[in-house]
């Protein structure tokens, strides 16, 4: 074995228990396709994905208005497949028929406890009528199929019902981190060309009003064809310009006029939700009706073991693929749906543990930063009972064994399994992640996702074991967003043209001959601040609207805390006369104030030159290593390398 596989193996392998070797959706799965082993199952998901699929569809009990007639119509290449031809649906639907089962219609379907202790609650039965109610009063106000419609809420009722009101007229929905700055709001709502946005004044954080109001209200500046904004409003707000509309109001005034909802063919879009990459503005990646909510419902069966009348509670904000995906999880296979929007350290460190406690939880979910967060004040993390807890899911950035360990062996029983799960914004679900039927290394992944024809490739697309490579796909697959809003040929560019014929997703990955998985990073200079994702480009952009600023380098440093921080160098221009620490100062807060608070830089370093290439280029990648002590790789373009002196003195300092 080599050391790089053994720096991945360390700790104890979880192994899986009679109760999920006999109860496991996975297992039903298995029998639902007469397949012997798991292997097996594997195997068919491949070689026969219309049988297998089909099966997944039966099990998940997803509703088709007309059933397809096939798989996949590949007759404009592997790029752009259309899924289940010749198949009716809307997805709402398969929630909806959750609300019409005598057994489940009065389960509780959304729980959502706010930071003040106050909860929430709607059935299925009421969680579809209050759906129809408010798609009703969005279309009564013009709203209609094709329309994007920007959603801007924290967790709860209102988000839940909001989104699939969005979805059940046809429309999309294109979802804002709660955290974002003015020119984030622009650039997202101005890409899509959205006419609506469905949003709340502000919420609560440790117990202090966070006012999201103020830049939605400055960007409405800037994006002329923003004709309403839909406000959640606080106890005394009230309207401040003609345009405004009462979320509350808009749902009353059309109670009991609701339709059915709008039927659609699998490749209409339902959502546009931006990404960062390494260049240029946000990404925005496209999610259709017959991919995306079926990804989501295979994965809530295969990983996360989800079944009918289980509570599923995984904090995530409704700006991220996090966010729909969680709603998916619970909502499309029965499930309860707990939704927290406060801070998770709230009076103190207890409150996730209370949160499981108070709800009966049988599925939590965290990210890493919040694990690593608990781990640090363990007293208190572990002080509400969590013996309901029957698996445990992480996601959204690296984790380290120990912490993996902690969230196994502490904050669980040792016996619920931990499912390590990785995809992406662009992938709808797991390329990679863990089943719990099988040994589960520490900070790792047991499978590759079924149906997914995920590996691990050099340079030249050839497979490799026991070494770094790229995690790249060999056939499209179910959940693959549909292309980038308006911009194909970016979308070929990200995916498709690195190795002719695969879609590289950017992710290092390291495969074990056990068939174990662990991921090693972004093969690009994306960054992953708290798991948030973030382009360096974004950061560049942003500082070089600084007058004083020539120059910029944004990177992505290893940080303790928040997984990621963002580490900006800037390069004055001649005539600044700004000292170097008062611009250090200026360029935090500029970036804080577009970009938002989460994306605050950690460090701002000033420096006379940046290193390039001989035809002027940035190299990110150099600068990080040189700062984080690695290895610089291959500096042969490298034009001035008393550069690399300056990043190692910031080092130093940093």
């Amino acid at each position: 074995m080599s050391n790089l596989e053994s720096s991945h193996i360390s700790g104890n392998i979880w192994q899986p228990g009679e109760r999920e070797l006999k109860n496991a959706g996975i297992v039903k799965l298995m029998h639902a396709l007469d397949v012997p082993s798991y292997d097996e199952l594997m195997r068919v998901s491949i070689a026969e994905p219309e049988r297998y699929w089909q099966t997944v569809m039966h099990e998940c009990a997803i509703a088709w208005d007309t059933p397809p007639t096939g798989y996949a119509d590949l007759s404009r290449g592997p790029q752009f497949p259309s899924w289940f031809p010749g198949g009716r649906l809307n997805w709402v639907n398969t929630i909806y028929a959750w609300a019409r089962r005598p057994e489940t219609s009065g389960q509780k379907a959304v729980v959502a406890e706010r930071e003040d202790g106050s909860v929430s609650t709607l059935t299925y039965a009421e969680l579809e009528q209050r759906v129809r109610d408010f798609a009703a009063g969005l279309a009564s106000h013009g709203v209609k199929s094709g329309d994007r419609i920007g959603l801007l809420m924290e967790n709860g009722v209102e988000a839940t019902v909001s989104l699939l009101a969005i979805v059940h007229l046809g429309a999309l929905v294109v979802p804002l981190f709660s955290g974002f700055g003015v020119d984030a709001i622009v650039a997202r709502l101005s890409a899509a060309e959205a006419r609506f946005v469905i949003a709340s004044t502000g919420f609560a954080r440790r117990t202090k009003r966070v006012n999201v109001e103020g830049a939605l209200r400055d960007a409405w500046r800037q994006l002329p064809l923003l004709e309403h904004v839909i406000w959640k409003r606080g106890e005394g707000e009230s309207a401040q310009d003609a345009r405004d509309l009462d979320w509350q109001a808009i749902s009353a005034a059309a109670q009991g006029q609701g339709k059915d909802a709008v039927i659609v063919t699998p490749d209409t879009a339902f959502m546009v939700i931006y990404t960062s990459g390494t260049t240029g503005k946000p990404k925005g990646v496209v999610h259709t009706h017959g991919s995306f909510p079926i990804k989501v419902a295979h994965d809530s069966l295969v990983h996360f073991d989800v079944h009918p009348g289980d509570v599923y509670c995984w904090p995530a904000d409704m700006g991220w693929i996090a966010g729909t995906l969680v709603l998916g999880c619970a909502l499309l296979r029965g499930a309860t749906l707990v939704c927290y929007d406060g801070a998770p350290d709230y009076p103190d460190w207890s409150r996730m543990s209370r949160v499981v406690e108070g709800h009966r939880i049988t599925h939590f979910g965290s990210a890493p930063t919040l694990i690593r967060g608990m781990a640090s004040h363990e007293a208190l993390a572990l002080a509400g009972d969590r013996s309901t807890v029957r698996l445990l899911i992480t996601a959204g950035e690296g984790i380290a064994p120990e912490h993996f360990n902690w969230f196994l062996q502490r904050f669980g029983d040792g016996t619920a399994p931990v499912i390590n799960y990785t995809g992406g914004t662009e992938a709808s679900g797991a390329l990679l992640a863990s089943v719990p039927i099988r040994p589960i290394p520490p900070s790792g992944f047991n499978t590759v996702s079924p149906g997914v024809a995920a590996d691990v490739v050099n340079a030249d697309g050839q497979s490799i074991t026991g070494e770094v490579g790229e995690l790249a796909m060999r056939a499209p697959f179910v959940g693959m967003t549909q292309s980038f809003w308006r911009d194909d040929e970016r979308y070929l560019e990200t995916y498709w043209q690195t190795i002719p014929g695969l879609w590289v997703h950017g992710d290092l990955a390291l495969r074990t001959p056990d068939g174990n998985y662990f991921m090693m990073g972004r093969s690009d200079d994306t960054l992953k601040v708290a798991g948030k994702r973030l382009g360096p480009a974004e950061v560049e952009e942003v500082v070089l609207e600084l007058p004083d600023v020539s120059e910029a380098a944004a990177i992505g440093v290893a940080d303790a805390d928040k997984g990621q921080k963002l580490v900006v160098f800037v390069v004055p221009k001649p005539d600044s006369g700004i000292a170097g620490a008062d611009l250090e100062v200026i360029v935090s807060g500029h970036v804080d104030k577009r970009l938002g608070r989460p994306f605050r830089p950690g460090r701002v370093h000033v420096v006379a030159q940046l290193p390039k290439t001989r035809s002027s280029k940035i190299m990110r990648r150099v600068i990080r290593s040189v700062y984080c002590g690695l290895p610089p790789g291959d500096l042969s373009s490298l034009d001035n390398p008393a550069a690399l002196d300056e990043v190692r003195t910031a080092a130093s300092c940093a």
